[in-house]
């Protein structure tokens, strides 16, 4: 099993070589490795690695261990790693389906009073939903360790649910103790990047908005049978990005609080600021003030709109996915403090008020 960091190359420890290794496009790097003790890399390999990819985001790695692990009669090797920041799966990579697999991360700080562990322990299972033409595909990322029972669903942007800025996004949220729902709300058909932007609008136009409404609606039915009916969470918690952004407004003016107790909002887009006033829960919407697919007065007025519930929250100077694919150091540190944002919100309206 391989750990990296946000769509960062792939580390594979080899138990039968003997050795450490970073796949890398450029060159392979090896690092001599016993199961019975840690490797640490030193600050000129870590620069090695730190030049053998572009990366979006700065990778430091404290130290790599690698261990057996016995499970279920048969021999794996778990590989930790530990990192200033984070640290997740690749996600590119697909599993089987129903097949679980599970990883472990470093702790992360966890601010503002929360005392709960940041990263443990996630479980990750690939799962078809529904049956015939209204059959989906969803991933869902189960907290193992310290598990409180809430169900988040998390529409993604146009990328899909595949994409791993996406699910590493989910993984983080998992960390903190949630089960996170990932539905590929694109049926297999996410917008690529290879496309030509000339025909972004006739992809979009494709995806028909009630298919989708329908998907999100099995994916929630799912959710409530898998954790309220079973009496595990009051409530569900809805969050999106971009094109899934959108759609959390639209869920929640159908739903009334029904089923989601709690939404947050990442930058939609193609937002009807009109439906705003039938939202009865909290909503955090977490932009960019210079944004021009999610505007500003777009969100204040659908804020004035839900009244006392809902809140804007702005990071100046930034763009569109910013939170969820930042590409500067600067970025990056806004990004964390809209996980922060959003992970206080969550803990307030779904853990710490159940009702």
């Amino acid at each position: 099993m391989g750990l990296a960091s946000t769509g960062a190359p792939w580390f594979r420890a080899s138990m039968s070589s003997g050795t450490f290794s970073l796949l890398s496009p450029r060159s392979p790097l090896s690092v001599p490795i016993s199961p019975s003790r840690n490797v640490c890399l030193s600050s000129a390999l870590l620069s090695r690695i730190n030049n053998s990819y572009t990366w979006r985001r700065k990778f430091f790695c404290n130290c790599l261990s690698c261990a057996y692990w016995k499970k279920s009669a048969t021999l794996d090797c778990k590989a930790s790693v530990y990192v200033q920041r984070r640290c997740t799966q690749n996600f590119r990579r697909s599993v089987t389906e129903n097949r679980v697999r599970k990883v472990s991360c470093s702790l992360l700080k966890v601010e503002d009073g929360i005392n709960d562990e940041a990263c443990e322990l996630v479980s990750g299972v690939e799962l078809s939903l529904g049956e015939g033409a209204d059959n989906i595909q969803a991933y869902l990322f189960k907290a193992v360790k310290n598990n409180n029972g809430t169900g988040i669903l998390l529409l993604s942007d146009v990328f899909g649910f595949e994409d791993s800025s996406t699910r590493e996004f989910a993984y983080r949220i998992a960390c903190n103790g949630y089960n996170v729902l990932v539905p590929d709300l694109f049926r297999g058909d996410p917008w690529g990047r290879d496309r030509p932007k000339a025909m972004f609008e006739e992809w979009i136009g494709g995806q028909d908005p009630q298919r989708v409404a329908k998907d999100i609606e099995s994916s929630t039915k799912w959710m409530v049978d898998e954790f309220v009916a079973a009496g595990i969470s009051k409530k569900l918690g809805i969050i999106g990005f971009c094109f899934g952004g959108g759609r959390v407004i639209e869920v929640l003016a159908r739903d009334r609080g029904a089923c989601f107790g709690i939404g947050v909002s990442f930058y939609g887009t193609r937002m009807d600021p009109s439906i705003a006033s039938k939202i009865s829960v909290p909503v955090l919407f977490i932009s960019g003030d210079d944004d021009p697919l999610c505007p500003v007065n777009v969100l204040r007025d659908m804020e004035k709109s839900i009244g006392s519930g809902a809140k804007v929250v702005l990071f100046g100077e930034r763009g569109h996915g910013f939170a969820h694919r930042p590409a500067s150091p600067e970025e990056d540190g806004d990004a964390e403090q809209a996980f922060t944002t959003m992970r206080n919100f969550l803990y307030d309206g779904l853990v710490v008020n159940k009702n």
